[in-house]
């Protein structure tokens, strides 16, 4: 996914701080709309981070057309997707306490 066919579009190079802290260049900063936090994970060759709302977005649609397929309507609709949103939530959270543990 983040391997050679996702060529950068802009680069820059930053310090590590003693405390292993960098400072996100404020382009890239309101370029991806991050909040206070981000999803961060390991590849082979490069630490990512990235906004979590792309998280929670990529699976919209997706609940969204199950929910739907399901033949849900309606209020049972909206009550469904949320349940099912916040489980989500849940579970990337648990991934990625159970990532840092494994660090």
């Amino acid at each position: 996914m983040y391997g050679t066919e996702n060529i950068a579009m802009d680069r820059k190079i930053i310090t590590i701080t003693g405390k292993r802290q960098v400072t996100i260049p404020l382009k890239f900063y309101e370029r991806l709309n991050f909040g206070k936090e981000v999803e961060c994970f390991l590849t082979e060759d490069a630490i990512v981070l990235r906004p979590l709302s792309y998280s929670d977005d990529s699976f919209s649609v997706e609940i969204l057309k199950d929910l739907i397929a399901q033949g849900l309507q309606g209020e049972e609709l909206l009550i469904a997707f949320e349940e099912r949103r916040q489980n989500i939530k849940k579970a990337v959270s648990l991934l990625v306490d159970e990532a840092g543990k494994t660090v």
